[in-house]
């Protein structure tokens, strides 16, 4: 337990100091009121397309090490999705985020398995019994079905599965089809919002952003996975939640 305490404080720390020297260094750059202001958005947005389409290994490679990180370090997966539907548009981006969000989903939890499971095990064991016996029915099925539904804090749906002893493969490749639906109309709403900067000079109005296809087709999209994970929850999650 104290080896578990001392890891922590150590990551902690690392996240910590990652952290602070990205901020201070893009601050450094810019200021809060230019990077909430819409003209210093728009004219930088053809600023990194350019850079973009320069450096697009590049870019790819920086979004999945900052992806990995982040999810490492417990962050959720919803901003990474608007970033990356923004920055690589709705059908490259939902690749580029699936194996990103994957592989930082992976690596967290092969370390989890590695150094908390005790821990993982005391704390979360009793209220999720029920999965059990899923995973050890179907376990690559039901590791789809588990991150289709995402009923549980992405963080801790993460490191859940090292309970059950989840092969690595399907945990991998598990999450990359669970997640597909989800990842793709956030991506495709990131999308929308890089389109609706390319289309207006100025500040565009709440009713410019609900009137375009390419914000409220992804909306639409987003409740009926809503109303489709509400049914898949009640038949597959009965009694376990």
């Amino acid at each position: 337990m104290e080896n578990i305490k001392k890891i922590k404080i150590i990551i902690g720390f690392i996240y910590l100091l990652i952290l602070s020297f990205f901020l201070y260094y893009f601050f450094s750059k810019f200021s809060y009121s230019e990077i909430t202001n819409y003209t210093f958005i728009q004219k930088n947005r053809d600023y990194l397309i350019d850079f973009k389409e320069k450096n697009f290994i590049f870019i790819i490679l920086t979004f999945i090490f900052f992806t990995i990180i982040w999810i490492f370090f417990l962050g959720f997966g919803s901003p990474i999705c608007l970033i990356g539907g923004f920055i690589f548009g709705k059908w490259a981006g939902c690749l580029i985020i699936l194996i990103s969000l994957s592989s930082g989903a992976t690596f967290l939890y092969m370390f989890s398995k590695y150094f908390f499971k005790d821990f993982i095990k005391k704390k979360f064991l009793m209220k999720y019994q029920n999965f059990e016996s899923k995973f050890k029915k179907n376990e690559f099925f039901f590791m789809i079905i588990y991150r289709l539904i995402g009923a549980i804090p992405f963080p801790i749906a993460n490191i859940l599965p090292v309970i059950f002893n989840v092969n690595i493969i399907n945990y991998f490749f598990g999450s990359l089809l669970g997640l597909m639906p989800s990842v793709f109309v956030i991506a495709a709403l990131g999308s929308g919002f890089e389109s609706i900067i390319n289309d207006y000079d100025t500040t565009p109005s709440i009713i410019d952003l609900i009137s375009s296809s390419e914000i409220y087709i992804p909306i639409i999209l987003f409740f009926l996975l809503i109303i489709i994970v509400f049914f898949l929850k009640k038949f597959f999650y009965k009694n376990s939640l």
